[in-house]
């Protein structure tokens, strides 16, 4: 029976204080974006961090769910992944899982480097000149990229109506293993937030499902066959994507530049985003 890798306990905190490889390594920063209703110390989070260890990389993995769940809404998540990218310094590479993919193609396409020209839909061209601010690159797992577009949220329209009606609705959350309450501003203000049509050039790797009952692989097909700096990678797997973590962590290691460590046990428990 394989060993069960354990989720290291440095993922527990909101924030890694120092995310530093060793002496000349060409990753820079990374940070894990969990899904939604996920946390922190997800399964996959716990797998690229013991990893990434042995390149002596620590994985920064913000929390999402605080100061609270129930207050979530993206241009949250986008805050607090702004303020972690201060306090770094450095030009980050983003690891996205689901919603975490959504939330790093948004973050890629405001903060981008200082020459780089975007022009998000409708919007003038507006890159943010924040020192220290700047997604180098992606690596997205199942992207939720359609989560701004109609019939691809949560819910249906009947439920999204009696979300509307009650404001907030209970949803099962991996992270604490039981329902917890969302409040309909999260729906109000995700709807603001369009990966889609979201233009970036970061060199972005994509690893997608067809399986996957969440994300409809056929949109993220659409999504990469339009941006020359995406590369799309099909799995038959689910949306979890575990089966598939040993295949994926190897492009991931020649993507980063990181040279061959010994082969590591399967995933272990946690939640899944």
């Amino acid at each position: 029976m394989p060993h069960r890798v354990q989720v290291p306990e440095r993922l527990s905190g909101t924030l890694v204080k120092r995310q530093e490889g060793r002496e000349g390594s060409p990753t820079g920063p990374i940070f894990y974006l969990h899904g939604f209703a996920s946390s922190a110390r997800s399964t996959k989070a716990g797998y690229f961090a013991e990893r990434l260890q042995d390149h002596g990389v620590v994985l920064g993995c913000p929390d999402f769910n605080e100061p609270e769940f129930a207050t979530m809404t993206m241009t949250r998540m986008l805050g607090q992944l702004e303020r972690a990218m201060v306090d770094i310094g450095k030009p980050v590479t983003l690891i996205g899982s689901s919603l975490g993919g959504t939330l790093a193609v948004i973050a890629a396409s405001r903060f981008g480097a200082k020459d780089q020209k975007y022009r998000r839909i409708g919007l003038p061209a507006k890159v943010e000149d924040r020192p220290g601010v700047t997604v180098a690159r992606l690596v997205l797992l199942a992207p939720a990229v359609m989560f701004a577009k109609p019939g691809h949220h949560l819910l249906p329209a009947d439920r999204v109506e009696t979300w509307r009606e009650r404001g907030a609705l209970p949803f099962y959350h991996h992270g604490y293993s039981e329902e917890r309450l969302l409040d309909f501003s999260f729906y109000q203000d995700s709807l603001t937030h369009d990966a889609f049509d979201a233009l970036f050039d970061q060199p972005t790797l994509i690893f997608q499902g067809t399986r996957d009952n969440s994300v409809d692989y056929h949109t993220v097909e659409t999504f990469a066959k339009t941006r020359p700096n995406v590369a799309l990678t099909l799995l038959d797997d689910d949306h979890q994507l575990i089966a598939s973590l040993p295949k994926i962590w190897q492009e991931v290691q020649t993507f980063l530049g990181l040279r061959e460590t010994g082969a590591r046990d399967t995933a272990g428990e946690g939640c899944v985003e």
